[in-house]
């Protein structure tokens, strides 16, 4: 690429991406484990079946019949009035993020995320021409609020990331942070609820905290709790005025009848689906239980995965795990490793791995989190 004109922005930069390799657990993606249920997956052949019939004619652009059922969904499991006119939906929540950026940010603006946290954050911010500021966590991976505040008070950025249950560490940050650090900027707050549906007993959504802040967003995905990543579906909740705005920059027809079709069908299955979700916690809990009896330890997670370590090497503690057939992610945090919590099977192959490895691979640190 060295010979063609890129951005100066783009330049040395590789494409997002985690290994794509044929091994038997793989629990390195954050992908639920469990298939669709028959019920749904016979509804979902019906129902593209008869959305196929009109694909010689282009989508609902404003996709209103799936943004009623999203905003139907928000409403029921959060108690929150949640209506039609506050839901945007897109490819993934990462078109959603890129769609944020695309109205709030771009050229001579800057975005904020509190790293570590997700990666596509900075790599959407770049590609859209959005100047990236490192905001700052604690060593417990944390976010400080009187700390962000100093942070935020000094860049002014005009798009802010708070993710909540945050990746790859699994920590939620609670409301009242949030509403503080709503407080604190003049530019658009967007929470990034991923792994929402996973959090723990007593976690809130942000979605409480729409009320009387216009600036604030809250995004959500299909790929997760329900099982859909292979449907690429994400969607937010904000202010009606959020939602009008990115329609300014969305491409027309940008989710597909197909799309549209297959998430109202999901939707209509929705206690079916988020049936594993208790499932996939206990497997994180027994995760996360297991690890002190090896010499490692973990960052709390209301997430479906769970960061652990220490390790003196965690590359080469990836490494030894893949020759044991399970494959995790090295997020680049030096001590540390991120797995998925898939089924019980997926669970106890990567605890008798991890066992095998732990003795040769562990820190001195062993189990702090500091």
């Amino acid at each position: 690429m060295d010979e063609l004109p890129l951005r100066p922005e783009l330049r040395g930069r590789t494409a997002y991406g985690a290994p794509q390799l044929t091994v038997l657990h793989q629990l390195n993606t954050n992908e639920n484990p469990y298939p669709l249920p028959e019920a749904l997956l016979a509804d979902l052949g019906s129902a593209l079946a008869e959305a196929s019939r009109g694909l010689n004619r282009y989508p609902d652009r404003n996709a209103l019949a799936l943004r009623a059922d999203l905003a139907a969904f928000l409403a029921r499991t959060s108690g929150e009035p949640i209506t039609a006119a506050q839901v945007w939906a897109a490819n993934g929540s990462n078109e959603v993020l890129q769609q944020l950026l695309q109205t709030f940010g771009g050229g001579g603006r800057t975005a904020l995320g509190f790293t570590p946290s997700y990666s596509m954050h900075p790599i959407i911010s770049a590609a859209t021409g959005s100047r990236w500021v490192d905001g700052h966590r604690s060593a417990d991976f944390t976010i400080d609020p009187s700390a962000a505040v100093a942070q935020l008070r000094e860049a002014r950025p005009d798009v802010v990331f708070v993710t909540s249950p945050n990746n790859p560490t699994g920590t939620a940050v609670d409301l009242a942070t949030i509403a503080e650090l709503y407080d604190a900027t003049e530019g658009v707050l967007v929470v990034d609820e991923a792994y929402t549906e996973f959090a723990r007993a007593g976690t809130r959504s942000a979605l409480s905290l729409l009320p009387g802040r216009p600036r604030l967003v809250v995004s959500r995905t299909m790929s997760k709790a329900f099982g859909m990543a292979g449907l690429r579906l994400g969607y937010l909740a904000a202010d009606p005025a959020v939602v009008d705005a990115v329609q300014l920059v969305r491409l027309p027809y940008h989710l597909s009848s197909l799309t549209q079709a297959a998430a109202r069908t999901a939707l209509a299955h929705t206690d079916e689906l988020l049936a594993n979700v208790d499932a996939v916690k206990a497997e994180r809990d027994r995760i996360v239980a297991a690890l002190p009896g090896m010499g490692l330890t973990s960052v709390p997670s209301d997430a479906n995965f769970v960061l652990f370590g220490r390790f003196a090497d965690a590359p080469a503690a990836w490494q030894a795990l893949l020759d044991r057939n399970v494959l995790v992610r090295d997020v680049g945090l030096p001590g540390w490793l991120r797995v998925t919590a898939g089924t019980p099977e997926e669970t106890e192959a990567f605890l008798t791995a991890l066992g095998e490895i732990a003795p040769a691979h562990r820190s001195s640190l062993g189990g702090s989190t500091a």
